[in-house]
């Protein structure tokens, strides 16, 4: 390992400085920003640790150590800062994510302690819009409600274990999962079309900030997948999510899912970086 000067854990009193890092790139940066924004840098409220590369009031560099590992604005030498503190406090996170030229290189770093990963995706395509929606909106899409819940489940894991490539019920049954989807649904950022009891089409937006939000969690019943459900119902939520809660809209994809990349070009996205994830 490298050594370089070290990263230290922020608190509170760094909110400043880190918003102006996570706001100077809000679509790359809307994860990590919506949670400080929503709970602050206490690490109890944040559910991980805030690490920064730089003295007080010279903060450059950031990374977002909880449930994922996200590096944020670090070139070479805070990686090397932030895989060394990893390295000694051993892996607690799931993933390594954020954008792919940050991602490989603290994963260089980090694969002779922490690997080998389950699974790497070295290119995920970001996409944006500001726009409305190129395709007309489903207007049977709708906010998911809490009464939803039992219906929707079944259709959160089936996209999760076929995103991830494991079920979300590993570890802890499903508890924290199924706490995360009622929680979408009972902030009102779960959409979805149900037809007789069944998830047609769903999505949700994960991450608000006031400059961008993320939609996550795309998925169509595989019976209905090439009939344009999910085109229009990504519409809907475009729609909604303009219009509620952020004047940008963004996500991420595998690159190797053209079906899902068609569909969102369509609906008007256009791609504008790459993240890179290491699953472990």
């Amino acid at each position: 390992m490298l050594r370089t000067s070290a990263s230290r854990v922020l608190d509170d009193s760094d909110r400043e400085e880190v918003l102006r890092i996570l706001d100077a790139d809000p679509i790359a940066n809307v994860f990590v920003a919506s949670r400080v924004r929503a709970v602050g840098l206490s690490p109890p409220r944040l559910g991980g640790q805030m690490w920064g590369y730089g003295s007080r009031g010279e903060l450059t560099a950031l990374c977002y150590a909880g449930a994922n590992l996200v590096p944020v604005n670090a070139g070479p030498e805070a990686i090397n800062a932030f895989a060394e503190r990893a390295r000694r406090q051993g892996r607690r996170c799931s993933s390594i994510v954020g954008p792919a030229a940050s991602v490989e290189l603290l994963w260089e770093r980090l694969e002779p302690y922490w690997g080998p990963a389950r699974a790497i995706r070295w290119s995920q395509p970001v996409m944006a819009t500001s726009s409305p929606p190129k395709v007309a909106p489903d207007p049977l899409v709708r906010r998911v409600r809490p009464e939803d819940f039992d219906v929707v489940l079944p259709a959160c894991v089936a996209m999760f274990t076929e995103e991830v490539g494991v079920s979300p019920d590993v570890g802890d049954g499903g508890a924290l999962y199924r706490s995360r989807v009622a929680e979408l649904i009972r902030i009102g950022r779960s959409y979805a079309r149900i037809e007789d009891g069944q998830v047609v089409f769903k999505a949700e937006i994960g991450a608000v900030t006031p400059q961008a939000c993320q939609i996550q969690g795309v998925w169509v019943h595989p019976e209905r997948r090439g009939q344009g459900y999910g085109a229009a119902g990504m519409a809907a939520v475009v729609e909604q999510a303009l219009k509620h809660f952020a004047p940008l809209v963004t996500l991420y994809v595998n690159d190797f899912n053209l079906p899902a990349r068609a569909v969102y070009r369509k609906v008007g996205f256009e791609e504008v970086g790459t993240f890179m994830s290491v699953l472990f």
